[in-house]
């Protein structure tokens, strides 16, 4: 026991190593706009559970800003001592529509490795948040909607949605900490069909192969069944908690955390090729042609 918590700590002392070879405050201030607050964060005073919410308009797609403040929001609330955190959307259709497709399309190339930078750090301080966590999903979940929804430890999803990772779609190979992820709810069969397919679950497909727990009316019921989940630690220690929750990820993230600039690097070469960006010029041009109609 003594050594497992011995080699816990190394890979938190190594996790703490990693944030400090973050890009300086002053550095990212030069893209970071302070006009709106694109994440809400909500303490019930009864519960002491945190609710935070998504709030880029029209549709939680995650560029640099929202990553930050969702990667800030999560620090913050772990900091506050919550008792757990619900992450949700402020849109009643979509819970995340993705990464914004515009962050890497043609991308300034400073801005690109913040960006993705950015991406690996809040998905670690998500997936290894030391507060229990669920997902009030209650919209469409998409990409990196999925991403974030299975990154938390409990998922309640509204019916008449989808839920998924469709890259493949459009030209993009998801990189490891992603897979990892998606892995850590599924069987690999059922992610590496989905993966290859680019599929998107219906909210009762995904109920039936426990990409989701639950299935709920509204967003206040789901807000309510991830508040029941979280409160079904009240009798645990915290700490240790935290701790055996970490045991349990370690391996997911310990690539990532080991290699943080090469995986970074990889990312970004691929992002930059011509056929990452033919293939998104394809797709943006689809879309946009889609919202002409």
């Amino acid at each position: 026991m003594r050594s497992t918590v011995s080699k816990m700590l190394r890979s938190q002392a190594k996790l703490l190593d990693f944030g400090r070879r973050q890009w300086t405050v002053s550095c990212l201030s030069r893209f970071l706009s302070q006009d709106s607050k694109l994440t809400l964060v909500e303490v019930d005073d009864e519960t002491g559970i945190t609710t935070l919410t998504m709030n880029r308009p029209p549709v939680n797609s995650c560029n640099l800003e929202l990553l930050q403040d969702l990667k800030e929001s999560i620090k913050q609330i772990e900091c506050n001592k919550s008792r757990g955190l619900i992450l949700t959307s402020s849109n009643d259709r979509v819970f995340s529509s993705g990464l914004d497709l515009n962050e890497m399309h043609k991308p300034n190339q400073e801005r690109l490795v913040a960006f993705w930078r950015t991406l690996q750090e809040m998905w670690l301080s998500l997936y290894l948040c030391s507060v229990p966590t669920a997902a009030a999903i209650n919209g469409h979940a998409l990409a990196v909607g999925c991403v974030l929804s299975a990154a938390c430890e409990y998922r309640v999803m509204l019916p008449g949605f989808n839920i998924g990772i469709h890259a493949t779609k459009f030209g993009y190979v998801v990189p490891p900490f992603i897979v990892n992820s998606y892995l850590s709810v599924l069987p690999r069969f059922i992610v590496e069909r989905a993966l290859l397919q680019g599929k998107l679950f219906t909210t009762e497909e995904a109920l039936q192969v426990q990409l989701i727990d639950e299935v709920a009316n509204s967003k206040n019921e789901a807000i309510s069944k991830c508040a029941d989940f979280i409160t079904s630690f009240a009798g645990t220690n915290p700490e240790a908690r935290a701790l055996t929750k970490r045991q349990f990820r370690d391996q997911d993230v310990q690539l990532l955390i080991d290699d943080p600039e090469g995986q970074l690097h990889e990312c970004l070469e691929y992002i930059n090729s011509p056929f990452m960006q033919d293939n998104l010029d394809g797709y943006l041009a689809k879309l946009k042609s889609k919202n002409k109609k």
